[in-house]
């Protein structure tokens, strides 16, 4: 299925670098990481704060992790979206690299060495 800028169909015009190569696409792992430790980071807050509203243990971080889904989804928007990017664009560069090598490896490839 291709979305409205075409990225999912093939040839497909692909973001380039500057210097004309393909792009790097951008690293996974700060956005991951950042989403993780907020969403642990609002878990426990959550759970602390019906902890001491009077709740006990088990029933307070359960319910604490069902609230916290929500809260994430609202307070992590931006780190979410970056982390989905990345991940497109890492999606979007990996399929190229598939592509050109299969080209290649089949000799469709234009030899300009």
């Amino acid at each position: 299925m291709a979305d409205a800028t075409g990225a999912d169909t093939p040839g497909a015009p692909v973001p380039g670098a500057p210097t004309g190569g393909p792009a790097t696409p951008p690293g996974v792992a700060v956005p991951l990481a950042l989403y993780t430790v907020g969403r642990v980071l609002i878990t426990a807050a959550l759970v602390t704060i019906i902890w001491v509203a009077g709740l006990p243990g088990f029933p307070a971080l359960l319910f604490g992790l069902l609230l916290s889904m929500p809260v994430s989804h609202v307070l992590l928007r931006g780190v979410r979206d970056r982390l989905t990017d990345a991940l497109a664009a890492r999606s979007i560069a990996r399929r190229t690299a598939r592509e050109e090598l299969r080209a290649r490896l089949s000799g469709d490839a234009d030899d300009d060495v």
